[in-house]
């Protein structure tokens, strides 16, 4: 019999050191140099993540046996599914402060970090809380049901950062720069240490982020309890987001049928965690319904009828350049139009 590994302090901090390092070599070695991420180089470093997670999982089985793995991997295209939801949120920040292509990369890059803390925090806190009160398994179920429900339903929104209390705090603290100062997040405005409009960016991915985390990380607890298995799956998830952002963002107007997809994959998962005690569904087939969903969304997208007029407008958006606007201030209030931005006096409540 498979004599499994216990999972020790070592694996957490040999996994987290692993993950830090290969993120280093790629800011400070392979993409050192500030400049727009292309294709092709976005579609092998994406590879090479998804790579490195079936890898993963692959040494999974000999530690900690092939449930497990399978676990990880189930977990795994969930939350990298779910994140996919992210990209499209990202995109819509990025063409709101109208951010240059050779900037997105850095900005991801350390949403990444603050990504890694947080969901590290919340996945601690919130297994501890499982683990002693298993009943919440059922109440996060049917918040995920009523999620997706909601996701099916719900009206487009535009970028609002007027709205984000982090960015109001911030910018009261600190004054706002109207222009981009290179790659920098922090200038110099009238003699003061000041915030560059890539900062407000930063801050609006971090609390997106936040915001997605609440869905995705309860979604993993209809496959597993286990703190690691949810940890290194979220951690891979997020790690290829950065690199997949870039491959989807000139087509992101072709998978209009996607969010619906993902609203079932949350629908689906909330049921499964509902009804775990009546009909027990292995992680293989769960496995199998998530990916069905997606490539089904996807293709549904694709092949659907006037497809082609979407991808054609989606091109003409993703590829019309704008200027940058200046940051909001606070009392002002900005909404988004089609013939670009109008600010004025905000409405009271």
């Amino acid at each position: 019999m498979l004599a499994l590994v216990e999972i020790t302090a070592w694996h957490w901090t040999g996994f987290i050191v692993g993950v830090l390092i290969f993120v280093a070599l790629d800011l400070f070695v392979f993409h050192r140099d500030t400049r727009a991420i292309t294709f092709k180089d976005a579609f092998f470093w994406t590879t090479v993540c998804f790579v490195l997670a079936m890898l993963f999982g692959v040494a999974l089985v000999p530690m900690r046996g092939k449930d497990e793995a399978m676990e990880f991997i189930t977990g795994y295209i969930i939350e990298l599914s779910l994140s996919m939801d992210n990209v499209f949120v990202i995109a819509l920040i990025f063409a709101y402060f109208r951010v240059p292509a050779e900037y997105q990369h850095r900005v991801l890059f350390f949403g990444f970090i603050d990504a890694l803390i947080m969901r590290g925090t919340i996945i601690a806190i919130g297994t501890k809380v499982v683990e002693k009160f298993h009943f919440i398994l059922y109440i996060l179920g049917a918040f995920l049901v009523y999620s997706g429900i909601k996701m099916i339903f719900a009206k487009e929104e535009g970028v609002h950062p007027e709205r984000n209390p982090v960015i109001r705090l911030a910018q009261r603290w600190f004054p706002v720069t109207t222009h981009f100062d290179g790659a920098h997040f922090f200038s110099r405005l009238n003699g003061r240490l000041a915030l560059t409009p890539l900062a407000l960016v930063l801050l609006m991915v971090e609390t997106t982020d936040l915001v997605f985390a609440v869905d995705s990380i309860p979604a993993i607890f209809g496959v597993t309890t286990k703190p690691f298995i949810i940890f290194t799956s979220n951690i891979f998830a997020i790690l290829g987001l950065r690199s997949l952002y870039f491959v989807l963002v000139g087509a992101l107007g072709y998978f209009r049928y996607l969010k619906a997809g993902l609203a079932i994959v949350l629908v689906f998962i909330g049921a499964k965690m509902v009804g775990e005690k009546f009909i027990h569904i292995e992680t293989v087939w769960s496995l199998v319904i998530v990916v069905g969903i997606i490539l089904l969304s996807i293709a549904a997208s694709i092949l659907g009828p006037n497809a082609s007029r979407i991808h054609e407008q989606a091109y003409r958006t993703s590829s019309s350049p704008s200027p940058v606007p200046s940051p909001p201030r606070r009392g002002e209030g900005v909404r988004r139009t089609g013939e670009g931005e109008v600010r004025g006096e905000k409405p009271p409540n």
